[in-house]
């Protein structure tokens, strides 16, 4: 099969990988789409040498083939895969047993990413999508996962006031997320302006740029000078700033959640969130809250149209154009946000 790789210098290039084949309990899926996300785009960049396999890990497509423990009644049914956590966990450790797949004890060695024609996962982490849904939608399912997890561990109560910190993918699902899972107010940094638009659209009531203070001072106004209730960090990084930002913008007692995915030691001053008792919550991937996947959540979110997250998806291109694809997501003057890789 055809599938892309990181080159070591700068450049995802296009070459022949062997074809998967399923052992007892897997599903071999033919790729659909695959969205890039923004940490495709960081590791990439932190990377000194070439892919051995190929990545990408928002990824929808069709059942082709299954194990020798799998009904093929499985066979041609439309699923997003859930890559990273129940695709390759055992299902038999403790954390398993509670629905944390990502914190699978026994995890499967890693395989390829959706950026390649077919991949292969575990066929319990393939969770089916119904014909109306879109292959653009049926790879914001993971994405979108990644926020509603956020926002549960967050113990949003409905009616909060909500802050969320970036208006990538994330972010923007994290507006979503929030709205349909009953915020009140919801407040967005945007450093860009469609991204800014978009979160609009999407259900935010005020989106703004961060590096001016408006967006603390905005908050503090609505809010009576408490500040949120829930925070949101989306961006991550190699800066402190996001941190710092959050802690001005929650109220006291109230909760901040760390999706963004920081990539170096920072220093951070804890006397403030000490002071005010803030909680720090730190969300990875998704798992089993209270008896139901985020990715069953994140499925019945996007099956309701009026929710227009897959308007998100701004450009796609083909898997022997995903060099451009990643230039595309790479450069925010395209007007790009999400960006996908499609295949026939």
């Amino acid at each position: 099969m055809k599938a892309a790789f990181y080159n070591g210098n700068g450049k995802m290039q296009i070459k022949e990988h062997p074809d998967p084949t399923p052992e007892s309990g897997d599903a071999i899926i033919q790729v659909r789409a695959t969205g890039i996300c923004g940490s495709d785009l960081l590791m990439n960049n932190d990377k000194e040498e070439a892919d051995e396999l190929p990545t990408g890990h928002e990824v929808t497509g069709q059942i082709v083939e299954v194990g020798s423990e799998v009904d093929r009644n499985l066979i041609g049914q439309r699923v997003a895969i859930e890559t990273i956590g129940q695709g390759r966990a055992c299902s038999t450790c403790w954390y398993c047993r509670m629905g944390q797949y990502r914190q699978c004890q026994n995890m499967a060695v890693v395989e390829g990413g959706g950026f390649a024609e077919f991949i292969r996962r575990k066929a319990i982490g393939c969770y089916q999508i119904g014909e109306s849904m879109t292959w653009e939608e049926g790879a914001l399912v993971e994405p979108l996962a990644v926020s509603i997890h956020g926002i549960r561990r967050g113990l949003m109560n409905g009616a909060e006031t909500v802050a969320i910190l970036g208006s990538g993918t994330i972010g923007l699902t994290a507006v979503v997320a929030a709205r349909q899972l009953g915020a009140g107010k919801i407040f967005v940094t945007a450093r860009h302006k469609q991204q800014a638009n978009m979160a609009l659209a999407l259900g935010a009531d005020y989106a703004c740029d961060p590096s001016n203070g408006d967006f603390e001072r905005l908050i503090l106004e609505n809010t009576e000078g408490r500040g949120a209730d829930l925070t949101v960090e989306t961006v991550g990084g190699k800066s402190n700033a996001t941190l710092t930002q959050s802690v001005k913008s929650t109220r006291m007692q109230g909760r901040i959640v760390i999706l963004g995915g920081f990539r170096t030691p920072l220093e951070f001053d804890w006397l403030q969130p000490l002071l005010k008792e803030q909680s720090f919550i730190f969300s990875s991937c998704y798992g089993v809250l209270n008896g139901y996947h985020d990715y069953e959540m994140a499925i019945e979110l996007l099956s309701q149209k009026e929710n227009k997250l897959s308007e998100i998806v701004t450009h796609k291109f083909s898997l022997k154009d995903i060099q451009k694809g990643f230039e595309c997501a790479y450069d925010k003057t395209t007007g790009s946000i999400k960006v996908q890789i499609h295949q026939e």
